[in-house]
């Protein structure tokens, strides 16, 4: 059969490629989960070992914020850049270039004789993460024709998140006190080396093979790179240091000038009548909104944990554990709902539960036992997991498939957005409350009430998640 992908001669829109075997290759989904799975686990795994590698390498407690915020910073800056990238050399060449250099800088990190070294090469991961991430989702896309089997797939897909987000820190803390700091780098060498196999067995991507929209990169990066920076200074030191203010200006002028390049230029990597479609920006604000919900309440829960009641980080890390455990199997129900009455149904059920976790989480007090703590925190992790599978795929099945890199690193870039501002905005209202318990509950009901208006604004959309963007 001839391949949708496929355009007319002097067309210049796809690139074709031989279609994935089968239609549905379990070889694409281990190969693009074993990469997602990397990128979330090294997210969280360095958390833990802080300390030590404080004591091994030295450095204060900015230099160790940095090993944490220097990966996200990247991350987070490149990701659309590398989503046009994807689209543009094709899925597979992509992930595959991202899979090197993130196993290389990982190697680099357990090498590291010094803190500046270390910090340097997260820097390089978080790069590299943002590269392979929209390419791990395209392949998906790409690999996953038919809309059912791509709906499992993507469900299948997250949970190589799931598992990460729930073994992080307690391997991080098992590695660190066995083997030492450095294997919790070193562990991700084998794994990317398993991932590039797979791939090797993948056909080609599809490719867009328009110019390259640098003016729309440059400014891209640097508009995340200011916000990004902005976000994790202004929670740490305040928002009214000139350094931080002059990165959010900066990242307000090149967000400025990034929509007028993709508005006005020949090539766009981010073509705007994307945001036509009511499933792309409904989808984005849900994604935004769902981060900002869980990544806010690990960061309040863990300052609570550990400076209110006095855990280690290891223990903390543990009572997180039923937040997470049941999160895989929670992603794959999703896709099964989804199937049975369509996306809104999981993705709104889910935003619910998720707000409903918040606000039992305003009864918790300076006694609260702490495994009631733990119970209480695992709606907001089940809300999250319903939802999310079913939302990407919805996304995903709004927009062509050769524009999967670009929404897919759209789609995870406001969902970075989400968790970072989250994390400063709650920073916020705990060092301005009178008690730690007040600002507690004030970013509970922030969070409750966004993921309430989110849910309402998925009503909106068609029931089935009509295709409705354009390429």
């Amino acid at each position: 059969m001839k391949s949708p992908l496929k355009s007319s001669p002097g067309s210049g829109a796809v690139v074709s490629a031989p279609a994935a075997a089968g239609g549905g290759s379990p070889v694409v989904l281990g190969a693009a989960l074993l990469g997602f799975f990397l990128i979330s686990l090294d997210a969280l795994i360095v958390t833990v070992a802080l300390p030590d590698i404080g004591r091994s390498l030295g450095g204060g407690m900015s230099g160790l914020q940095w090993v944490v915020d220097g990966y996200t910073l990247l991350f987070a800056a490149l990701m659309l850049s590398a989503g046009a990238l994807s689209d543009r050399i094709g899925a597979r060449r992509s992930y595959a270039a991202g899979l090197i250099l993130f196993a290389l800088s990982s190697a680099a990190c357990g090498l590291a004789p010094n803190l500046t070294t270390l910090i340097a090469a997260r820097l390089l991961q978080g790069a590299a993460a943002a590269v392979m991430m929209p390419a791990s989702l395209a392949l998906v896309r790409q690999g996953f024709p038919d809309q059912a089997q791509r709906a499992r797939a993507i469900a299948i897909w997250t949970v190589g998140g799931a598992v990460a987000v729930a073994a992080g820190p307690v391997l991080g803390g098992a590695l660190t006190a066995t083997v030492g700091w450095r294997w919790i780098f070193y562990v991700n060498l084998p794994a990317g080396l398993l991932a590039l196999i797979l791939l090797a067995r993948i056909p080609a991507s599809p490719r867009l093979p328009s110019r390259l929209d640098l003016t729309g990169q440059v400014t891209a990066v640097i508009a995340m790179g200011g916000l990004t920076y902005g976000m994790i200074e202004g929670g740490a030191e305040g928002f009214g240091q000139p350094l931080v203010v002059g990165s959010l200006v900066v990242a307000v002028a090149s967000a400025a000038g990034f929509l007028t390049a993709q508005a006005k230029g020949a090539h766009p990597m981010l073509p705007l009548q994307l945001f036509r479609s009511r499933v792309v920006a409904v989808s984005l604000a849900i994604g935004f909104m769902l981060n900002a919900a869980y990544y806010g309440s690990v960061f309040i829960f863990s300052l609570y944990l550990q400076q209110q009641r006095g855990q280690s980080a290891l223990h903390a890390g543990v009572l997180f554990i039923p937040m997470t455990a049941l999160v895989a199997v929670v992603n794959l129900a999703s896709a099964k709902l989804a199937a049975l009455f369509g996306p809104r149904v999981p993705m709104i059920a889910g935003q619910l539960l998720g707000a409903a976790g918040l606000l039992t989480l305003l009864t918790v007090g300076p006694h609260t036992p702490l495994w009631t703590v733990a119970a209480l925190m695992v709606p907001v992790g089940l809300g999250g997991a319903l939802a999310v599978p079913a939302l990407t795929a919805m996304l995903l099945d709004a927009v062509p498939a050769n524009r999967a890199g670009t929404a897919s690193a759209l789609l995870n870039t406001g969902r970075q957005i989400g968790g970072a501002l989250a994390v400063a905005l709650f920073g916020a209202l705990l060092a301005g409350a009178d008690t730690f318990r007040t600002g507690m509950q004030w970013s509970m009901l922030t969070a409750a009430a966004g993921l309430t208006l989110t849910a309402a604004t998925t009503l909106t959309l068609r029931r089935n998640g009509h295709r409705n963007a354009g390429a």
